[in-house]
């Protein structure tokens, strides 16, 4: 085939490219009337759309990390303490916590459904967040058909111990609705250690309240956790102090009662001195031990102090809560988009329809 017949052929393609694009083109027009009636349809769905949708309520709450580690001066201190076999934890507990982790932390199922469970006061009245949830997605209303679901409940201060297997569902429900849409937990700027978070509802109060809540609890297991091996040995070395100091207080004791039954003993009978002589090595021991454990007890609140980590918040959701609302406007545009181009695509199906059967 020369050069010729090629460009030929190519013109004709060309050409009946542009006849169908007319072809399809003057079809759409012809329809014109159709396609502006479903338009102002879509129109009016999304007007009633915009005036139906809630508003989504957001609360943002930022903080701030202060976490010291034990270092400097009172590492050698640290150090001197363990030569006696103690540890005074100066490493820090719950490093497993530490940078973006944390934010994983407050994603966690345990840390949200013990916020779902706590509670609120709403009005006067003492309420958990896991029935004001349900109350918020209307999810009450649909369970009264449902025998298993009609009489569940999440009442304030409910033993989560003993929760039925449908209440365990539930949360897991809940968990899965929060975790994909209602919060989210994150830096703005990985440069900058602030960490905010966001918590989305059709319910201003729910937002506010959740988005405190889940902050207290994961301060208060965060807090715990670094601190606890610190905690664990204060907790021992005051026990060894109040022991040590019994022991010491007995002895003294005893040095006295046996001077008293030595008064005025014959000089021949010196063995008779040595309950007391016993008791004084007893009080010399226990002061010197005594003396060293109450400098580790005050390294080891030292030591805890500097275990504890601080969360600062620096700002609270604050009401009225931003929210985000369909406009009226928006709803008409995209009502209107999507009716006309529904419309269109039906007669392109219907006409393609109508040549293959031809």
């Amino acid at each position: 085939m020369d050069n010729k017949s090629i460009i030929e052929s190519e013109e004709i393609s060309l050409k009946e490219l542009l006849g169908k694009g007319k072809e399809w083109y003057f079809y759409i027009r012809s329809q014109w009337k159709v396609v502006l009636l479903v338009g102002i349809l879509g129109s009016c769905i999304g007007l009633v759309y915009s005036f139906v949708k809630k508003p989504i309520y957001t609360a943002n709450l930022s903080f701030a990390l202060e976490d010291d580690k034990a270092g400097g001066g009172i590492g050698g201190a640290l150090g001197l303490a363990s030569s006696f076999g103690l540890d005074l934890g100066g490493s820090g507990g719950g490093g497993v916590f530490s940078g973006s982790n944390l934010t994983e932390l407050f994603k966690s199922r345990s840390m949200v459904e013990k916020t779902l469970l706590s509670n609120v006061n709403v009005n006067g009245k003492e309420i958990s967040l896991a029935e004001m949830y349900i109350q918020t997605n209307g999810w009450r209303e649909n369970w009264k058909k449902d025998q298993r679901l009609s009489n569940v409940q999440f009442l304030p201060n409910s033993n989560r111990k003993k929760f039925t297997r449908v209440q365990d569902s539930l949360l897991g429900v809940m968990y899965n609705a929060l975790s994909k849409e209602g919060f989210s937990v994150g830096q703005r700027d990985k440069k900058v250690a602030i960490i905010n978070i966001n918590v989305s509802s059709k319910n201003e109060l729910f937002s506010k309240f959740f988005c405190e809540t889940l902050v207290n609890e994961v301060g208060k297991f965060y807090i715990e956790t670094k601190s606890k091996k610190a905690r664990i040995n204060m907790a021992v070395l005051e026990r060894q102090v109040d022991s040590i100091r019994n022991e010491l207080n007995g002895a003294i004791t005893g040095v006295a009662i046996a001077n008293d039954n030595t008064f005025n003993l014959n000089p021949a009978l010196n063995v008779r001195r040595t309950p007391s002589a016993r008791r004084q090595v007893d009080v010399q021991a226990n002061t010197a031990i005594l003396t060293e454990l109450v400098k580790q007890s005050e390294l080891a609140k030292v030591t805890l102090r500097k275990d504890t980590p601080l969360i600062q918040v620096i700002d609270r959701p604050v009401l009225p809560l931003p929210k985000e609302k369909f406009e009226k406007a928006r709803g008409l545009l995209m009502g209107g988009f999507l009716g006309c181009l529904i419309a269109i695509l039906f007669f392109v199906f219907r006409r393609v329809l109508i040549d293959f059967t031809k």
